[in-house]
């Protein structure tokens, strides 16, 4: 059994199949999956898919891209769906400098600002970061989360992963590690530790190779599974059921956490 811990299911390509990308998803073993918000609405409707879906968990949260967009009455909004029982994690969250769609300025204190919000509910968080490697690490170093966090899609090198393992973060891998010019990730996913490797597909998007180029679904993040299996010279099953693992870690405290 398998977590895909970050999708976006909710996203319009999935309009037309819905069902048929669950029923895929139950034929091939994974079990659950995380919806990860990006901004409000896309934050309301990972806790709608999370209360509709036993398998559904969800992640809320401002990703750089809207930062700009961010009023006091979002964050509000935001620490209310908190209070949902099926809320594992505040993200995505974070930088990104190759797109910058938001000033940079806005997305560092908007980044700041959650990890304090998730801090303050007791939630691991969720990082996007692209092309944003130090200022990334010196927040994350001057605001630690307290609960915890993932580097989502990681794509930075091994020397700066160490550091990330030794302030407790997990490292989650999804299609580019399986692309042929990934050099660093899949150095990365060699070498990091197994009880901080987490899995995602990044639904619909970075799907893995045999399929890229195709709409990427949580079924796919069996190819990820499958490469970190080749990479550790480990079992597709002990990958599967190390992550599963990895995953109910990271999000642990979701389970016994008071509730905002």
């Amino acid at each position: 059994m398998i977590w895909d811990t970050h999708a976006h299911l909710d996203d319009d390509s999935y309009k037309g199949d819905f069902q048929d990308v669950l029923a895929r998803m139950e034929a091939s073993g994974i079990s659950r999956v995380t919806n990860v918000g990006y901004d409000l609405a896309s934050s309301e409707r990972s806790v709608t898919l999370a209360q509709d879906y036993d398998f559904f968990y969800a992640a809320i949260g401002i990703h750089p891209h809207n930062a700009e967009e961010v009023t006091e009455e979002t964050w509000g909004k935001l620490l209310e769906l908190a209070k949902n029982p099926k809320v594992l994690a505040w993200g995505e969250i974070g930088l990104d400098y190759y797109r910058d769609l938001s000033p940079r300025p806005i997305q560092k204190e908007v980044f700041i600002q959650q990890i304090k919000l998730a801090n303050e509910v007791g939630l691991p968080i969720v990082i996007h970061n692209r092309d944003a490697h130090q200022d990334v690490m010196e927040i994350v170093k001057a605001y630690p989360p307290r609960y915890g966090g993932i580097f989502h899609c990681y794509s930075g090198s091994w020397e700066m992963a160490e550091i990330l393992l030794k302030l407790g973060f997990y490292l989650s891998f999804a299609g580019p590690v399986t692309y042929k010019n990934a050099r660093h990730t899949v150095e990365v996913a060699r070498n990091a530790p197994m009880d901080r490797i987490l899995v995602e597909t990044d639904s619909p998007y970075l799907t893995p190779e045999p399929r890229r180029g195709k709409r990427n679904e949580p079924t796919y993040v069996r190819e990820i599974v499958k490469k970190l299996a080749e990479l550790r010279n480990l079992s597709i099953e002990d990958v599967a059921e190390k992550t599963m693992r990895n995953a109910e870690s990271v999000f642990r405290l979701v389970y016994t956490r008071q509730k905002v």
